[in-house]
């Protein structure tokens, strides 16, 4: 671990304390990170700081990215963006729909990494409901031991209701089971007006509370109604959005990006891939 990587971890550190609210609320929101290591990383104090808690640092504040990877705004980035900021200035309600690779997550990182009071969780299968409010809680900085799912449920309203709007993101919303997407109903009562709350997800989310409805499945119905009846769809990364990818990255040859473009399909994780494999072997 080299002074200039452990100088840009530190401004990432410190830019995630400056996000959580405090030093104490990142390191409750970070796994086996102490508010002392915290102290002793802003503060120069390296000596007795294991490379190994540096990358564990890193990898959990987003320091892990790759370094000079310009972001573009497509069009669905600047959809998405648009859609964060209203929800959370007017403590909304919603649900955005985008293809694998259309920039919806990225969009998030960036708007949580500038903003505050942005809780965003990427959310998996296994989650049940003491795990979900156990994410939420860490994700806000708020002490999780100890505590039964009603307190915990509790403590995410209350913590919440002091915050200065909100917004809670469920990333890959279509991964939660029934039971956990439940609690979404929960947190919507007892926090509409304020608090904003977005699930995304692919077209999976869609098709899954369609058929919901269909079957008259419990909850699907006031699921639907809470986010208005409505899904906020993502268009699909263009030829535009590529090339704008590539010429902000460093690839400005026309038959390059036309090369990325055509092996693109949609998904700008492809670009990415295509446009770090040009510049490696030299091309622009």
């Amino acid at each position: 671990m080299t002074t200039e990587q452990k100088k840009q971890i530190t401004e990432q550190l410190r830019a995630y304390c400056g996000q959580k609210g405090s030093q104490n609320k990142a390191a409750n929101s970070l796994n086996g990170v102490s508010s002392a290591t915290i102290s002793k990383v802003l503060a120069g104090n390296w000596d007795t700081i294991a490379d190994d808690m540096w990358r564990s640092i890193a990898a959990q504040t987003g320091s892990h990215e790759a370094k000079g990877w310009q972001v573009v705004k497509t069009r669905a980035y600047e959809v998405m963006t648009f859609t964060l900021r209203s929800v959370q200035t007017d403590s909304l309600t919603a649900a955005v729909i985008g293809g694998a690779g259309s920039g919806k997550t990225e969009a998030i990182k960036n708007y949580t990494a500038a903003g505050r009071n942005v809780y965003h969780m990427v959310c998996s299968e296994y989650w049940n409901r003491r795990t979900f409010m156990a994410k939420l809680l860490q994700n806000m900085g708020a002490t999780v031991a100890g505590t039964t799912v009603s307190d915990m449920m509790d403590n995410i309203v209350d913590t919440l209701k002091r915050k200065e709007s909100p917004l809670i993101v469920l990333d890959e919303a279509d991964k939660l089971s029934d039971q956990v997407l439940y609690f979404f109903i929960s947190l919507y009562n007892q926090l509409e007006d304020q608090c904003g709350i977005i699930l995304t997800a692919t077209s999976n989310l869609k098709a899954r509370i369609e058929k919901g409805l269909r079957l008259n499945r419990k909850g699907y119905a006031e699921i639907y109604s809470r986010i208005g009846r409505k899904f906020v769809e993502l268009p699909l990364p263009n030829s535009e959005d590529v090339a704008a990818v590539c010429v902000a990255n460093g690839v400005s040859d026309t038959k390059a990006i036309n090369k990325v473009i055509d092996e693109s399909d949609g998904d700008l994780r492809r670009v990415k891939r295509s446009v770090w494999a040009m510049l490696k072997g030299g091309a622009q």
